[in-house]
């Protein structure tokens, strides 16, 4: 069981840690992306599962070091409770944001019209809760499995999300402009805010 747990930990983190990676081929070239009459996806959801290879390449050797032994009462407590708020933010994320939102069709596709800026619900006290969400599951298999490639695999994804979530804003204020300048100035982007500004 333990090893099936850990197996499943390394290719859930090996997956997790490269969506990043995979937005990074797209806020820096969205322009390019939109002016295409084909859908980009047809490059870059193929481009993205060979990174996901690749990667599984890379880590494999490390694949069964665990820098702890990972047990049920305190490990698996720590992930349960991670893998809860994970799925929580992805439920609150859906909510007010469309398919094509959240599958980032509006930054890569030119003939798609939909261009609104969501603030309510979640987004009113974090910019980007799907990235906070995707952290919960990374940081979830890392404490559950206590293995040393999860850990790294996250410190990796939220060194290239740091980059990434910069040109995605930068993408926005593009878009939006003032508007989403002032949304930017009070939200915070993945660590969120407690209390909205009403109850402050």
């Amino acid at each position: 069981m333990r090893h099936w747990l850990q197996l499943i930990g390394w290719l859930a983190c090996v997956v997790y840690s490269t969506i990043p990676a995979f937005w990074l081929m797209i806020h820096p070239f969205a322009e390019r992306w939109r002016a295409r009459r084909r859908s980009p996806y047809l490059l870059l959801l193929p481009a993205w599962v060979a990174g996901w290879i690749v990667v599984a390449l890379l880590t494999r050797p490390w694949q069964s070091i665990a820098l702890y032994r990972a047990d049920w009462t305190w490990a698996w407590g720590v992930a349960a409770l991670l893998f809860a708020c994970g799925l929580y933010i992805y439920s609150q994320s859906g909510k007010s944001f469309s398919a094509k939102q959240l599958g980032g069709l509006p930054e890569v596709d030119g003939r798609n019209r939909e261009q609104r800026l969501v603030t309510d619900g979640i987004r009113s006290r974090v910019r980007h809760p799907v990235y906070l969400a995707h952290l919960c599951e990374m940081l979830a298999w890392s404490a559950g499995t206590g293995l040393a490639v999860c850990w790294w695999l996250t410190a990796f994804a939220v060194i290239t999300g740091a980059v990434m979530i910069r040109m995605e804003d930068a993408e926005l204020e593009k878009r939006f402009g003032d508007s989403y300048r002032a949304y930017r100035r009070s939200v915070p982007a993945v660590l969120p805010r407690v209390f909205s500004p009403r109850q402050l």
